[in-house]
């Protein structure tokens, strides 16, 4: 705990608080520092187990409003219902010496709470994790009138928020030049749950998944990727490539890349291409409304050498499933070309080679044939796939490249997120 005066925060995610792990992590971090944190949003989803059980971080929950069909009509009645609701939580909340909102979404949240922030007297920080108006513009148009309301409302609460977080020097630069918006960059970085772990643990946490998805045991009921001889863990000699993947299943990920990619995988063995390839695992994590979807069309193709599965992971798991994977995917594009993907940092933190879908400022974080790959269509996607797994788990190239890419990720991993936090993000809070 630090020592001098404490301070009451107010963190505001107009989301859900359990899917917003930078804001959790916010708000650890300030606990640790000895503030009161008090956190509102959606408690759609369970928060960090570390956050749920600090006695400094309170949760104030928002109303989920009903849906009206017409589409503007509801828009306008959602809008007015959040604000409302924010506003009552703001009052009933203790004081804040400081407000940090998060940015998507920024109507109705940036404008109340820059007034809140004048009425309460306290400092009004942003943390831009991309912009909402490009956001919009993917459902709509970049000349649409609510996608100018928000790039207007988002331009006016920059410029008058005490201070600025983005995720990005890009988008540090982007503020900077085209908003005249001054920020300070905090990248994300794991925290330390996020990190390698033994192939005991492996074994044990494959082993325990297995019981509730049999497609991962073999015929004896043992682990089809290790197995324990005289209280020793190895790996099977024949065992398959574990692929994962964690998508948002919405437009702005499109699923389709790797949905055609995992179709030639399965031609590819099928047809009795050179190649020996193995059984390929590819386990897929996340919420949205295209999963029952796409889940449907690949159960339709009963492929033989590929299995996808879409595990519901407790949030203690998912950095167990990163780091038991030979292999990860990541669709994530972003809509301003100004962010990064988080779950990218996730997976560099446990060790796990990425292949990443390229936009503009990837290079912050993915260096291809450094640290992953990048891809563009799914024809790069599959190619990488054969590569990788050609030969697999016995080819002298794979192995050496992803223990040159491990080693080039231990780098990465020393700067974690706490450490990053204090460096480039406590002053604000001082």
């Amino acid at each position: 705990m630090r020592k001098g005066k404490t301070k009451n925060v107010c963190i505001v995610v107009l989301g859900d608080i359990g899917r917003s792990p930078r804001m959790q992590y916010h708000s650890l971090s300030l606990a640790e520092l000895g503030h009161t944190v008090d956190v509102i949003g959606y408690g759609e989803t369970e928060p960090m187990h570390e956050i749920k059980k600090s006695p400094s971080i309170y949760y104030h929950y928002l109303v989920a409003p009903p849906t009206i069909p017409q589409r503007l009509i509801n828009y306008v009645f959602k809008t007015i219902w959040q604000a409302l609701n924010l506003i009552f939580l703001l009052v009933i909340a203790r004081k804040p010496d400081i407000l940090i909102v998060q940015n998507p979404p920024a109507i109705p949240a940036l404008v109340i709470c820059w007034l809140f922030s004048i009425i309460s007297r306290c400092k009004f920080v942003i943390d831009w994790h991309n912009y909402a108006c490009s956001i919009m513009a993917l459902s709509l148009s970049n000349g649409n009138i609510l996608t100018t309301i928000t790039k207007q409302v988002e331009f006016f609460a920059g410029k008058r928020a005490s201070h600025n977080f983005c995720v990005t020097n890009a988008m540090k630069n982007d503020l900077y030049k085209n908003w005249g918006i001054s920020a300070t960059t905090l990248y994300d970085k794991p925290p330390t749950i996020f990190k390698p772990i033994s192939l005991e643990e492996k074994h044990k946490f494959l082993t325990k998944l297995g019981s509730t998805y049999s497609q991962l045991l073999s015929n004896d009921c043992t682990s089809l990727f290790t197995k324990e001889t005289d209280n020793k863990v190895e790996h099977k000699s024949n065992r398959p490539g574990l692929l994962v993947s964690s998508t948002s299943w919405t437009e702005d990920e499109d699923f389709s890349i790797l949905f055609s990619a995992l179709r030639e995988y399965e031609n590819h063995i099928v047809e009795g291409n050179i190649k020996q390839l193995p059984l390929l695992i590819c386990c897929i994590t996340g919420k949205g409304h295209l999963k029952d979807y796409y889940y449907q069309k690949i159960k339709e193709q009963n492929w033989k050498h590929v299995i996808v599965l879409t595990p519901w992971l407790e949030s203690g798991d998912y950095p167990l499933m990163l780091a038991s994977a030979d292999l990860g995917v990541c669709l994530h594009t972003s809509s301003s070309g100004l962010d990064l993907p988080m779950k990218v940092v996730d997976m560099f933190g446990c060790a796990l080679p990425v292949c990443a879908y390229d936009f503009k400022c990837l290079d912050e974080l993915v260096q291809d044939g450094k640290n992953g790959y990048k891809f563009s269509t799914t024809e790069e996607l599959t190619q990488l796939l054969l590569n990788w797994f050609q030969n697999f788990p016995n080819d002298k190239f794979q192995k050496e490249t992803a223990e040159k890419f491990k080693s080039e990720l231990k780098t990465f991993q020393k700067l974690r997120w706490r450490e990053n936090w204090l460096q480039n993000a406590s002053f604000v809070f001082e």
